[in-house]
């Protein structure tokens, strides 16, 4: 199994280590900054024997030696900086995806495509449009770690571990995203039960603006170890057929209502990538907001894609 992450900055080469310590395949590690990804692999390799993975890591510059990738996850692009919102990289990340596109269907043509690059939800809709792939074999980083940051905070404020606390992230990857704090439980009782309806605001305020806060605090950069993180237990579960529900941003031909957008909804990940779109019963309130959502990123791809 051979699994190419294009873009060996924080994001990238965080994946690649995350990979390698899940052993899922070995990982090419592909940036055109010449040297970049060829030391961060050296320094991966030379950890190996430190934290125990078995695998093989190798950095180029080259997009030659992503041939026969299984799957290959995209972070290269330009990172945010404070002030910026995700839709300010639009046009300057899509020329960077293109490019990377064509590579990929040049030299690894039956691989999926995980995007992690920004703005998410517009990316992954160019490259699945750009690449002329099936839906399936495209999708997009997103609601895995929205749902984790929404997880997080909660733990945070009412003092429960993250392992006793499930939650569900869905629309777009921005300030648009929607929460769905009705499904959300603490220890197996409802959130709301958990928390009083100020702190339940506050909570989804902060997970909506949770990447910007980061920005905001490192200041010539953005989240790294948990968008890693997320986009690797999205490759598990098609690497390893696990057939788990977790939400991605997918294309959607009719599903929620919605149509030749990506947005970010629950799906089952397996071998084929992208098996089903699962359909869950939102309200009226929560209809509307991936609606409104949806609207966001649709008004986006009209300026990739004019008239």
């Amino acid at each position: 199994m051979k699994i190419s992450v294009i873009g060996a900055g924080n994001v990238g080469s965080t994946t690649a280590l995350f990979l390698a310590q899940k052993q899922l395949g070995d990982v090419v590690l592909v940036d055109v900054v010449e040297g970049l990804a060829q030391g961060k692999a050296l320094d991966l390799m030379e950890a190996a024997p430190v934290l125990g993975y078995d695998c093989r890591i190798t950095g180029t510059d080259s997009f030659e030696a992503i041939a026969d990738s299984s799957m290959v996850i995209i972070t290269a692009g330009l990172a945010r900086k404070p002030g910026m919102t995700r839709e300010d990289l639009l046009k300057k990340n899509a020329a960077i995806i293109k490019g990377i596109v064509d590579e990929i269907k040049r030299h690894a043509p039956k691989a999926f495509i995980l995007m992690v690059t920004n703005p998410l939800d517009v990316m992954t809709y160019y490259a699945l449009k750009t690449s002329g792939f099936e839906r399936s074999r495209v999708f997009g980083q997103a609601g895995v770690l929205d749902g984790a940051r929404f997880v997080s905070f909660i733990a945070e404020k009412t003092g429960v571990s993250v392992k006793e606390i499930q939650a569900l992230v869905l629309g777009g990857h921005g300030d648009t995203m929607v929460p769905l704090p009705r499904l959300a439980t603490v220890g197996g009782r409802p959130l709301k039960d958990a928390v009083d309806a100020a702190t339940l605001d506050q909570l989804i305020t902060r997970t909506r603006k949770a990447g910007a806060e980061i920005v905001s605090l490192l200041k010539t950069g953005s989240a790294y170890y948990s968008p890693a993180a997320s986009a690797v237990a999205m490759a598990e579960a098609v690497i390893k057929d696990t057939k788990a529900v977790m939400p991605a941003s997918v294309l959607l031909e009719g599903e929620y209502g919605l149509n030749d957008v990506c947005i970010g909804v629950p799906v089952k990940l397996g071998r084929q990538g992208v098996e089903e779109i699962v359909d869950m019963t939102l309200t009226e309130d929560e209809k509307k907001s991936l609606e409104a959502s949806a609207d966001i990123y649709k008004k986006a791809l009209q300026e990739l894609f004019p008239g």
